[in-house]
């Protein structure tokens, strides 16, 4: 009876367990509606000369290592400055998202680099994030690295 009851309960402990880790991987749409989509628009569509548009745009910066490097480090540590961007010029500030663990960060930036349908559009691991982490940066800088990275590949 009591090795019937023991074998109860750990697939009662395994079933919760399970059930826990699927509820605990990072929902990278609503992180992106709390924390991005007020600027960059629900779909992330942007507004035109004040938040640039990120659907349909993500997906090919990120489809080189480098690209996917300054992804990172725009969303850790913010950028200030002019940028072209989808034909437009904007110039703002973007704030840091520091404060965000690496797995919503990469959840953010897998959502968004998805939005534009391409089926081979990369995705972000945390441990991409935690490396980039240890780059702070002055938001200067990732407009810099933004400027090098678009004069090597025209960024959209």
């Amino acid at each position: 009876m009591i090795k019937k009851t023991l074998s109860l309960l750990a697939v009662a402990c395994g079933l919760v367990a399970g059930i826990h880790g699927a509820h605990a991987a990072e929902d990278g749409q609503q992180l992106y509606g709390a924390n991005c989509g007020l600027c960059h628009q629900a779909g992330a569509t942007g507004v035109p000369g004040q938040f640039p548009p990120l659907k349909g745009r993500l997906d090919v910066i990120a489809a080189s290592p480098e690209g996917k490097t300054y992804l990172s480090h725009l969303v850790l540590n913010g950028m200030t400055g002019s940028i072209q961007a989808g034909g437009a010029t904007y110039m703002g500030y973007m704030p840091s998202f520091r404060a965000m663990t690496d797995e919503q960060l990469a959840a953010i930036l897998t959502y968004v680099s998805h939005l534009g349908g391409n089926a081979s559009a990369p995705s972000f691991s945390a441990d991409e994030i935690h490396a980039a982490r240890d780059a702070t940066m002055p938001p200067t800088a990732v407009l810099q690295e933004r400027n090098a990275l678009n004069d090597k590949k025209k960024l959209p």
